[in-house]
């Protein structure tokens, strides 16, 4: 058994690594909704209905800062602002995909945090072509009142391979 003031210590550790592993699980779970929210945007391989499209945008937009900040790289375009983000949500620039982000590597700074997701996504464009991109995206974040939530988010795509049988069959899509 360690002193008092050594006890203290390890005390205030122990609440900085729960603290940190709260919110790396925390920021997994927003990643998550994100994700789940703009793939919202497409059913059975088409772009949903504008009603819907709004009520999805709106809530993928929520999960921003109110001066968040959407950066899709040189193809999909930058918006700033929660209003901003949901107007570039309501448009999407393909017909279809799906959002895999894996390997997350999230450090947090008390309040703040970053990380970085690799992005797997099978898409497929207006004109019928379908596509697997892959890229990866960085975040800051920001833990606001009892929440944590996107400050920024910055995709880099690394390539698009196009897919010669395409998702075009009506099985694949629910």
């Amino acid at each position: 058994m360690g002193t008092t003031e050594e006890l203290l210590a390890e005390l205030a550790g122990l609440r900085r690594r729960v603290i940190r592993a709260e919110g790396v699980l925390a920021i997994q779970d927003l990643k998550a909704r994100y994700a789940e929210l703009v793939d919202q945007r497409f059913s059975k391989g088409q772009i949903v209905d504008a009603d819907t499209l709004t009520m999805v945008a709106d809530r993928a937009a929520g999960l921003f800062t109110t001066d968040g900040v959407w950066d899709g790289g040189p193809g999909l375009g930058r918006a700033i602002g929660r209003e901003a983000i949901a107007a570039r949500l309501r448009e999407p620039t393909v017909a279809y995909a799906r959002h895999f982000f894996l390997n997350p590597r999230i450090v947090i700074h008390e309040e703040t945090a970053t990380g970085r997701w690799e992005v797997l996504s099978p898409c497929r464009m207006p004109d019928g072509t379908s596509y697997w991109m892959t890229g990866y995206e960085d975040d800051e974040y920001v833990y606001h009142g009892d929440t944590w939530l996107h400050r920024s988010m910055k995709l880099t795509t690394v390539f698009m391979a196009p897919v010669q049988a395409g998702w075009t069959e009506s099985s694949v899509f629910r």
